[in-house]
């Protein structure tokens, strides 16, 4: 007999995918919708449609559980059947189900999927035959205290009315009434789990009681609050009242309330005693003002912009030596003094968190990613960035901002980059400071004093807010092309940082691992062109002379679309550019080979020049007309300094003639022509002097001057070579022309710590102290004996700002 009760048992339990419910119950023969988000429940939704459409609903005791085990639900349920599913979103189903049956949970499997539930449905044991009166008497007090819960709840819908009142069912007003009144769900559950008609009408019958009162309770403490309001609240709601009626005619807008939430958030900020003052003043101006009087905006602009500043917001510092030379050889290569010099800094902020006024100034020619750096210096302190660039800005108001007395009055470009930020310690990147002009404005080199000062940054004062801001949080940086064209002042501020030009090989790595990378999934060729390294090295080489790799982007972006065109058109499914293709996609080469000696020829020296985009070779000639008056001719849009080098070259050939063969008397019967080739280029500067001196001494003498060798320094007029700067940007051109020997001023011997190692193993850098000593070199004679290569020294020293580019030229000069 048990065998038989186990069997059927085991035959009446189902298993079914299953819903837990958050603050919902359902009861069977009743129609309920609902969303469902959870992944899990969209799964059992799923699962169930795809089977007979069946799903156990059961509520769970706590809302706010994520993943309900067995004991998380409640131990009775309904099996439901679905009827309409609908998408809404990825994650978001709306499902109509209507109960079916009660059923009590078994078992539960929390799969990888969905919930599976293993349930038994249960029915509500009937009504016996002594207890019928009972039930009849309590479904008519259902009725009763159902028509008292409508008088304080009128909004219930009329079919839900009509329905309970028309029933007289026991059995669907006890699954009926608890499905559609707005009882709480445990008490709902607790419905659900009777398993007798008559307990289960008993405890619906108490749960509408109470409803009742609690309702009846909170009626009357409404009218005791009504009845309590004071003749101050009434006019308040008749005031508002006015004022609604007043907008509404448009006769006039009353700016109080505005002005009582603008002073809310005044207070809210916590800022010193004077600044909440003089923003509390501008609150009580605006609500003396009508809404629609132009006054009234400009106030509301100042508030919006006040109160849009980060006054005490903050992120924290991410100052990681791993975490930062990461990020920095991620995004650049080479540049190893540079990054060495941002992981310095980065290390005395970590040991020194109260470090203030620590200004960059990057300096470098253009393409050499400067701006990138910057960059990179907020990504790897996990700080807020912000770039403003600076080129042309010629108003001091773009920096302090307007007063607010002018029509269309902003704050300056600093206030709203922290606005922009939205951070009290952001990296704002001031771009191309070198770049700077003045007018009758005022000049924004000067604002820029305050910003960048840390002893007086933090109470920055812009015109337009008038009330101090902090800003000795901000890590500045800026950027130049030309350091000698920052005012004195502003320079001294800063920190310098600089950035050198590429060399053919960084050139070729920063093209494999960067530039061509991006470009190939910019213009959608990956996987389907290559470029080979002599590929790369020939544009290098034939079609981009610059100290940075912007024309060299911009070359393999050109070289890629013509391989896109031929791809496109069905020629080609892969192309593998070679240094052959590049020529026939680009054409002839468009860098020509540089005028430089590159054979030993008498009267033409090879010099070295600076600019403003890195260094460059620059040839001298010199040439003897025979049978002339001793004339002097110098060519070449050569600035005042070079020609005077010019005539100490030619002083000092006069001395020293009898040493080089030259006779006294045979500058008396000829005339010298002097020319520095590219007319077209201003050049100035006195490094050109032991140029001048050896091409000159070649020509007068008929001795050849040594082609693989250029030279760059300043002379006196007792032979003695000075100092000059721009060593590394120099050294840089005469790497790039295949110079094996450069001359250098003994006292730039330590400027070589500063070259860069490949061109130091490439280049043998002789010091001379004397012009001797540079003819000794640079004149082929027989016998001569190369002096030995200085490959650099353990201590560096600054460069000798003697070598400035000559104001008031349009094009960029050429500095000796």
């Amino acid at each position: 007999m048990s065998e038989k009760v186990k069997i059927k048992i085991a035959r009446n339990v189902v298993h079914l995918p299953a819903i837990a419910l958050r603050g919902l119950v359902v009861f069977p023969n009743n129609v309920v919708h609902f969303e469902v988000g959870r992944t899990k429940s969209i799964a059992a939704i799923e699962a169930a449609m795809h089977a007979n459409s069946s799903v156990f609903l059961v509520a769970q005791r706590e809302m706010d559980e994520e993943e309900p085990a067995l004991r998380d639900l409640y131990a009775y349920g309904v099996i439901a059947e679905i009827k309409q599913v609908l998408r809404v979103s990825d994650d978001l189903v709306k499902v109509l189900v209507e109960g079916k049956t009660r059923a009590r949970l078994l078992e539960l499997d929390a799969g990888e999927k969905y919930l599976q539930a293993t349930v038994r449905p249960v029915a509500v044991r009937g009504i016996p035959a002594d207890k019928r009166n009972q039930v009849e008497a309590l479904v008519r007090s259902l009725k009763d205290c159902f028509e008292e819960y409508l008088s304080y709840s009128p909004q219930i819908s009329k079919d839900v009315v009509y329905n309970i009142v028309s029933s007289d069912s026991p059995l669907y007003l006890s699954e009926y009434m608890p499905a559609n009144l707005l009882f709480k769900y445990e008490d709902k559950q607790v419905i659900l789990n009777e398993s007798t008609l008559l307990g289960r009408l008993e405890k619906l019958l108490t749960l509408l009681r109470q409803e009742c009162q609690i309702m009846d309770i909170e009626r009357d403490l409404d009218d005791k609050v009504n009845a309590r309001m004071d003749k101050g609240q009434r006019e308040y709601y008749l005031r508002e009242q006015m004022n609604v009626i007043s907008e509404e005619l448009g006769d006039a807008e009353d700016t109080r309330a505005e002005a009582d939430t603008y002073r809310g958030k005044v207070k809210a900020l916590n800022l010193d005693e004077e600044s909440t003052e003089k923003l509390l003043k501008e609150c009580d101006r605006l609500a003396r003002m009508q809404g629609s009087s132009a006054e009234s905006g400009v106030i509301r602009s100042y508030l919006d912009a006040c109160l849009a500043l980060p006054w005490h917001t903050a992120t924290e510092d991410d100052l990681d030596q791993a975490h930062a030379r990461k990020v920095l050889d991620r995004e650049h290569y080479g540049l190893q003094k540079v990054k060495e010099r941002i992981l310095e800094l980065l290390a005395v902020r970590k040991l020194n968190q109260d470090v203030k006024g620590q200004i960059i100034c990057l300096v470098g020619p253009p393409g050499v990613g400067k701006t990138s750096i910057a960059h990179s210096i907020a990504e790897c302190m996990d700080r807020k960035f912000a770039r403003m660039s600076l080129g042309g800005v010629h108003d001091e108001a773009e920096i302090r901002g307007h007063r607010r007395t002018y029509i269309g009055a902003m704050p300056g470009r600093i206030i709203s980059a922290i606005t922009t930020a939205k951070s009290t310690n952001p990296v704002i990147l001031l771009d191309e400071i070198d770049k700077l002009a003045g007018d009758y404005k005022g000049d924004p080199s000067s604002a820029l004093l305050e910003v960048l000062d840390p002893e007086q940054n933090r109470t920055f004062k812009d015109n337009y807010l008038d009330i101090p801001f902090d800003l000795s949080e901000v890590l500045f940086i800026t950027t130049a092309n030309d350091a000698s064209t920052i005012p004195g002042p502003l320079y001294d501020r800063m920190d310098v940082i600089e950035l050198p030009s590429y060399t053919r090989t960084e050139k070729f790595n920063i093209a494999k691992r960067h530039l061509l990378p991006k470009q190939l999934k910019n213009n959608g060729l990956e996987g389907r062109v290559t470029l080979t390294g002599s590929a790369l090295y020939a544009i290098i080489d034939g079609y981009t002379r610059e100290a940075g790799v912007r024309n060299l982007e911009r070359t393999i972006t050109s070289v890629l679309r013509k391989c896109a065109q031929k791809i496109a058109a069905g020629e080609a499914e892969k192309i593998s550019v070679s240094a052959a293709m590049v020529k026939e996609l680009l054409g002839p080469e468009k860098v020509k080979p540089t005028f430089i000696s590159r054979k030993d020829a008498v009267g033409i020296a090879n010099g070295l020049a600076w600019t403003s985009v890195g260094g460059e070779m620059l040839p001298v000639e010199v040439a003897v007309i025979p049978n002339g008056t001793g004339k002097i001719e110098i060519t070449g849009s050569l600035g005042d300094v070079m020609k005077e080098s010019a005539q100490l070259a030619v002083t000092y050939a006069k001395v020293h003639a009898e040493e080089y063969g030259i006779t006294p008397d045979k500058f008396k019967n000829i005339d010298l022509h002097i020319h520095a080739p590219e007319g077209a280029v201003p050049k100035d500067g006195p490094s050109a002097g032991v140029t001048l001196t050896t091409a000159l001494i070649s020509a007068l003498s008929g001795i050849p001057v040594n082609h693989d060798l250029a030279m760059t320094g300043e002379i006196t007029l007792h032979g003695n070579v000075l100092p000059i700067g721009g060593l590394k940007e120099k050294s840089m051109a005469a790497f790039r022309e295949g110079i094996s020997t450069v001359l250098i001023p003994r006292d730039n011997a330590s400027d070589l710590y500063e070259v860069d190692a490949e061109v130091k193993e490439k280049v043998r850098f002789i010091p001379v102290g004397t012009l001797s000593e540079v003819l000794k070199h640079a004149l082929v004679r027989p016998g001569r004996t190369p002096a030995r290569a200085v490959r650099g020294v353990p201590q560096a020293t600054s460069l000798i700002a003697n070598d400035k580019p000559a104001e008031g030229h349009k094009e960029p000069a050429a500095v000796m």
